[in-house]
């Protein structure tokens, strides 16, 4: 099985056997039903994966779900840049497209190799990424390529590394959430559990 379809194939799972029952329905956000093709768009795109209905106000999502052996890790990321490709269009990645309402981030409690075994979320954060990129946009969240590995708190800012995929490929960068929840308590991330 290729590498992508066991990703495509984690990730629907968990997202229809975890998430819906563990995330959005308390949340009360029901799934909209989005035709092929623009559901295509809407990722390529815009970063989207899926659309919610909240009081009669669709709300798009952007979803991540990881293995269990990424559980040691407190932060999300944002895939930034893929400067090595060779089609200069397609180097800006994510980040710079991403225009989802949302991001959905999980650790799950199982391999991707034994899906059948998940059941459940180590770790889960919904995070309004609207502002995130407005903290992003007034320099409250600073990304650098500074080295470092992990995002750091300096003069009330949160300042995040770019960080390289080992084949250099592609880049990207993580934010920190119990940073951020420590620096806007209740503002930019809705609901957790386990990271804080």
């Amino acid at each position: 099985m290729s590498v992508y379809k066991n990703d495509r194939q984690f990730t629907d799972y968990v997202h229809t056997n975890i998430a819906l029952p563990k995330i959005y329905e308390p949340l009360g956000w029901n799934p909209v039903s989005i035709e092929r093709v623009k559901a295509e768009y809407l990722d390529m795109y815009l970063g989207v994966d899926y659309v919610f209905e909240v009081n009669h106000v669709q709300k798009t999502v952007q979803e991540r779900f990881r293995e269990r052996k990424y559980s040691r890790y407190s932060d999300f990321t944002i895939r930034y840049r893929r400067d090595e490709n060779p089609h200069s269009q397609r180097r800006e990645s994510e980040y710079y497209k991403l225009a989802a309402d949302y991001f959905v981030y999980g650790i799950s409690n199982c391999l991707k190799t034994d899906i059948e075994k998940c059941t459940d979320f180590l770790k889960f954060a919904v995070i309004d990424l609207s502002k995130v990129y407005d903290k992003l946009n007034s320099g409250q969240i600073v990304i650098q390529d500074n080295g470092q590995n992990s995002c750091q708190i300096e003069s009330r800012q949160l300042v995040c590394p770019i960080k390289y995929n080992k084949d250099r490929s592609s880049s990207f960068f993580p934010i920190d959430i119990p940073l951020i929840v420590e620096l806007w308590p209740e503002e930019l991330v809705v609901k957790q559990h386990g990271f804080v």
